[in-house]
């Protein structure tokens, strides 16, 4: 998989996102990003919304984007694996 491409395709959907990778770091800033994401760290505590509900969102957002198919699927598979991984905790 190509975390380099990825992450800059993943910026293109969440544009208002800080996301700088050093060092080929890009696999651990977009896993980051996604998983932030998906628990919502980026909203205050109390305007949070639940894992499902915040995938359901980024999945609707990244089905609607304009990147081609093979990114928006490789971003998809990441946003599922992270989920998962998640409700093990």
């Amino acid at each position: 998989m190509d975390y380099d491409r990825l992450l800059e395709e993943y910026r293109k959907v969440w544009n208002n996102r800080r996301l700088e990778s050093i060092d080929n770091q890009s696999e651990m800033v977009l896993k980051d990003a996604i998983r932030r994401e998906l628990l919502d760290e980026n909203s205050h505590p109390r305007a949070r919304k639940g894992l499902l509900e915040k995938y359901y969102s980024a999945t609707k957002r990244l089905l609607a984007s304009s990147l081609n198919d093979r990114d928006k699927v490789s971003l998809l598979q990441l946003h599922v694996d992270i989920v998962l991984n998640l409700e093990k905790r």
